[in-house]
């Protein structure tokens, strides 16, 4: 039976773990709190067995100031195992800033805020020849999605012209995921069709809950942590050309307007 383990059990992993179960897979997970069939990451001991007889291997542990806590702890562990097939959830972040360019898998990466994103993105393209990185934008999906924003308050409007960015629904990243179960080794970013402005997005979803959009404000005004803003440091659209052609990708979703509507 093929075996999945999926080192970081989150948002995204628990919705491929459900899809990969529901085809006749085996699937374990590892997380920071065990319980209900997940391994705990303190428990070092049921995570070497779980990559020792595990067929597939797939990491969405981001990195931390010390690096890739997969990689430290697990590394030699994954390189010398009999898996057939190992991926890792990466971010579109480690191109930088493009100034709302195009950017495909061929651009260097490494220049931007996420420098140490791109070096765990480098480390796991180095361990294994059968590595496939996939590269990620913003993640929405049910439970997390504009919508959930514009109901709860949260939602904001910054005016930043000419600002681009780029997104992909969760069940987007499962298909492409699993696409790349037969695609060849290498990277590739898995992003909707239509980058955008964040402000569109907001718009709409307001307008499927027949409610007003929240008032638009300088970065200044809206007083949003070190981390959201930022989020509006960077301008990009991202390319997903390689995907469709070598993983023979398609997404379900190819907009926000038909991944928002799944949501609502």
């Amino acid at each position: 039976m093929a075996h999945m383990l999926i080192l970081g059990m989150g948002y995204t992993g628990e919705r491929l773990a459900a899809r990969l179960r529901t085809e006749g897979w085996r699937v374990s997970g590892a997380r920071r709190t065990g319980g209900d069939g997940v391994i705990s990451f303190d428990d070092q001991a049921g995570i070497r067995q779980a990559i020792a007889t595990a067929t597939h291997i797939l990491s969405s542990v981001p990195p931390g100031e010390d690096g890739d806590p997969v990689l430290a702890a697990y590394g030699a562990d994954i390189r010398a195992s009999g898996a057939l097939w190992t991926g890792y959830l990466s971010s579109t972040g480690v191109y930088g800033d493009t100034g709302g360019a195009w950017v495909d898998e061929s651009a260097a990466i490494g220049g931007g805020r996420r420098s140490a994103r791109a070096k765990a993105d480098a480390a796991w393209s180095a361990l294994r020849p059968d590595v496939r990185i996939f590269r990620l934008p913003g993640i929405y999906g049910p439970g997390r999605s504009a919508l959930d924003r514009v109901r709860e308050g949260q939602a904001r409007r910054i005016d930043v012209p000419g600002q681009i960015f780029s997104r992909v629904h969760v069940d987007d990243i499962v298909s492409g995921v699993i696409a790349g179960f037969e695609g060849p080794p290498g990277a590739y970013n898995l992003a909707d069709d239509l980058p955008c402005p964040q402000n569109r997005i907001i718009e709409a979803a307001s307008a499927m809950l027949g409610v007003a959009p929240p008032p638009l404000q300088t970065l200044e005004e809206a007083a949003l942590s070190p981390q959201a803003r930022a989020f509006y440091s960077e301008n990009r659209r991202v390319a997903n050309g390689k995907a469709k052609r070598a993983l023979g990708w398609t997404p379900l979703y190819p907009t926000f307007a038909e991944g928002l509507a799944a949501c609502l």
